[in-house]
């Protein structure tokens, strides 16, 4: 059985699509692209797919990853560019690679997001984020389905910053990927990576955090987009690729007929 690591995207109003829809719509890009699955044995057999670590609802994604079987070979690109094309725009395969590596998940240390603060100006934001940073604990609150949970927000936090303004003056203006971002009002942007730990810290509790220790309240919902998700570099608070490992692990291509081997000069 062959094994594809896929990477995908969830982009503009497809992020309010929730891992079931994405199931469902994937499910039925497999059909479309005769796709030649392994199934599970048993009474109800299924496809073989596992998916790791789901971005939650309404949150943009630029690094979902999932696993297929394969029970024919089939070439990783080949089949990304068909699985692509079956799928509504926004929800995208942009990567695929032949599992060649063991422990995919638990390459899985870190999240990248970005998340804009639309009606937050520069000043408040970079005040609200010197006053999280500073806490050595800042306990929030989330309610689970066994009642409210109580846990630190700040400990799973590797790098929070402020980054430069994408327009000038710091307001915000109508273009791509701020299709539906109200235009004309303040809107900072921070960076955030997030240890991926147990209980899992999101965004929106760091964005508690920033409530707890500063009283910063966004106008409006914060606009939160997954930038990455893999192994984390503690020096430089970066989220590498988890998919490297696979592709440095690929046998060389051979050479062909058109490709002779050089020979060494006399």
């Amino acid at each position: 059985m062959q094994r594809i690591r896929l990477r995908y995207t969830k982009r503009g109003r497809l992020r309010f699509t929730s891992h079931r829809d994405f199931q469902r719509a994937f499910e039925r890009a497999l059909r479309r692209s005769a796709v030649p699955m392994a199934y599970s044995a048993g009474f109800t057999p299924h496809p073989k797919v596992s998916y790791a670590n789901a971005a939650p609802t309404g949150v943009a994604s630029e690094a979902e990853y999932l696993e297929i079987g394969l029970a024919a070979v089939r070439d990783p690109e080949e089949l990304r560019a068909q699985l692509d094309e079956s799928l509504p725009d926004g929800l995208d395969i942009i990567d695929a690679v032949e599992v060649r590596t063991p422990n995919f998940v638990e390459r899985l240390e870190a999240s990248a997001w970005q998340v804009r603060l639309d009606g937050v100006t520069r000043e408040e934001a970079a005040s609200a984020i010197a006053s999280f940073l500073a806490e050595e604990r800042v306990e929030v609150e989330r309610l689970t389905k066994n009642g409210v949970r109580v846990f630190d927000a700040r400990g799973a936090v590797a790098a929070l910053e402020l980054l430069p303004s994408q327009v000038d003056g710091g307001t915000d203006t109508e273009g791509e990927g701020a299709r539906d971002v109200r235009t004309g009002r303040p809107c900072a942007i921070l960076r955030l990576v997030v240890r991926h730990a147990t209980p899992a810290v999101r965004p929106d509790d760091v964005l508690s955090g920033l409530r707890a220790t500063a009283d910063l309240a966004p106008p409006v919902p914060a606009e939160v987009t997954r930038l990455a998700q893999g192994p984390l570099d503690e020096e430089t608070g970066t989220v590498t690729d988890p998919l490297a490992l696979d592709r440095a692990a690929a046998p060389a291509v051979p050479l062909t007929a058109a490709e002779p081997r050089a020979t060494a000069s006399a």
